[in-house]
């Protein structure tokens, strides 16, 4: 009995002292890493909008805004720049105009909201001091392991 007495004690007074120290830093990416993400789904939303695939559109733009909201999270300031008040009025918009062209499936819609969220990340670029930054349309897939034609 006595052992058992002692074994409780010493597991709590482990679990005690294991609960006292210091929680450890956690990981949260860099700004950099995000916007690497944003980059390779950019890219994807150009394919998936140029060969109609209107679901896959609809979830690049959905993936697109979660990573932002991430970014945003994670980074609200970033050497001085207001990273979360950027994306809020620059590319929010943007991606609501590209929710609209894929609603009304119009590839005509789909080019013109992705070529101003393409003007709205070189804007946030140049305002954030990295005007060398510069996102364009995609000339080829970023993966050559998917296929952006609509399911059949």
């Amino acid at each position: 009995m006595k052992r058992i007495g002692l074994a409780v004690i010493a597991v709590a007074t482990s679990a005690m002292l294991a609960s006292a120290e210091p929680a450890k830093d956690r990981y949260a990416p860099g700004l950099g890493e995000f916007m690497a993400a944003t980059q390779v789904r950019h890219a994807k939303l150009w394919f998936a909008g140029k060969n109609e695939n209107w679901p896959l559109a609809a979830w690049e733009v959905d993936e697109i805004r979660e990573g932002l909201e991430d970014a945003a999270k994670f980074h609200a300031t970033h050497d001085g720049v207001p990273v979360a008040e950027m994306i809020k009025t620059i590319v929010d918009p943007r991606l609501q105009k590209l929710d609209k062209a894929i609603d009304a499936k119009s590839g005509t819609q789909f080019v013109a909201a992705f070529d101003d969220l393409t003007e709205g990340c070189n804007s946030c670029h140049a305002a954030a001091n990295k005007p060398f930054i510069r996102i364009q349309r995609p000339t080829t897939p970023p993966f050559s392991n998917q296929n952006f034609a609509p399911a059949k």
